[in-house]
């Protein structure tokens, strides 16, 4: 059983995640203590729930103190199951960070699988749809995986209502991938997802954007979606290089003007186009996990978060691998190999 403190480093949802996702491949056991922490409601909440019950699902496991609010919690996996699964939130909670627990490990199970989540799509501080599908989808298949991720309805805060599919199918081995350049710009373009919000309001954020970014009218996009999928707001740039794409997110708040939305997108992507690494700290995250699987590789990274320090730890945890930052100049980068 191997046991972890989820009060340590950045104490939020990732150490759950992460955890189950290794537990599920490896078939060791994991108590966590301190869930979520340092976060101002601590525990879990009903998206880190449903992830708990969806890794058990499609692994057969043994639960326990599995229930909202719980700070404890107990998972003995079993044999990971190929299915047609279906998971309903009831919250606006992220479905995208359920799906991010399941994904890597049904890569490893008997046969092709498919994951409906419903909850939120395009939630504040959580990858939205888009990011999965571009910038996650495109290293996963650089690496061998076979992952399709199709977007059925939006869901924003709070109401949710958002609905996900995505289509796993089986990899015997993921390959070493380094990312160490981006390569030559391929594409850059904003989009502004906007639903029972007045249009205008995406106008502005891509008018800042434009101005920002020095980007013309057919980089900037309006999506407007059915009143019923809102209220709601989500601004996206999406920059495509030769080696890897990048997806920057902001989203739309009441009483938050259109142009700070707007601003921190922009902000987001400029840091990460001046450091010249190949992927932005979203990615990182998300990136270490399929590469200690894969037995190595390695990227360079704008910017390494707590959430990433904290996140390799825990890989270290289940795997063999050593997982390192070295800060050069205008970036960092992560080195993961298996250890000696």
């Amino acid at each position: 059983m191997i046991e972890l403190d989820g009060s340590q480093g950045e104490g939020g949802g990732q150490v759950l995640r992460t955890s189950l996702t290794l537990s599920m491949i490896t078939g060791q056991p994991v108590r966590i203590k301190n869930i979520r922490a340092n976060r101002p409601k601590p525990g879990l909440m009903r998206q880190h729930l449903v992830a708990v019950q969806a890794a058990a699902e499609a692994c057969g496991a043994e639960t326990s103190d599995a229930a909202l609010g719980s700070r404890e919690l107990a998972f003995r996996p079993g044999r990971i199951r190929a299915g047609d699964y279906s998971f309903a939130i009831g919250t606006a909670g992220s479905s995208m960070l359920v799906l991010q627990t399941l994904m890597p490990a049904l890569l490893f199970a008997d046969g092709a699988s498919t994951v409906k989540v419903s909850g939120g799509t395009h939630n504040p501080k959580a990858p939205p749809a888009e990011f999965l599908q571009r910038a996650y989808g495109r290293a996963m298949k650089l690496m061998g995986a076979e992952i399709d991720i199709q977007l059925n309805r939006h869901g924003f805060y709070p109401a949710g209502g958002g609905e996900v599919v995505a289509s796993v199918r089986p990899c015997a081995q993921l390959r070493h991938l380094d990312l160490m350049a981006r390569g030559e710009r391929t594409g850059a373009y904003a989009e502004s997802f906007v639903a029972a919000v007045p249009p205008g309001v995406a106008r502005r954020e891509l008018d800042c954007v434009a101005n920002a970014m020095g980007w013309g009218e057919d980089q900037l996009h309006v999506r407007p979606l059915p009143n019923d999928q809102g209220p709601g707001n989500a601004l996206l740039l999406t920059l495509e290089s030769e080696h890897v794409t990048e997806v920057f997110a902001a989203f739309g708040e009441k009483s938050v003007p259109a142009e700070m939305v707007a601003r921190q997108a922009v902000n987001d992507a400029r840091r990460y186009i001046a450091s010249g690494a190949a992927v932005g700290e979203h990615l990182a995250d998300q990136l270490m996990l399929p590469m200690a699987l894969a037995g190595g590789g390695k990227f360079t990274v704008d910017r390494v978060s707590q959430h990433a320090l904290t996140n390799a730890e825990v890989i270290a945890r289940f795997l063999p691998v050593d997982i390192r930052f070295q800060a050069e100049e205008r970036h960092s980068v992560c080195t993961v190999s298996q250890r000696m």
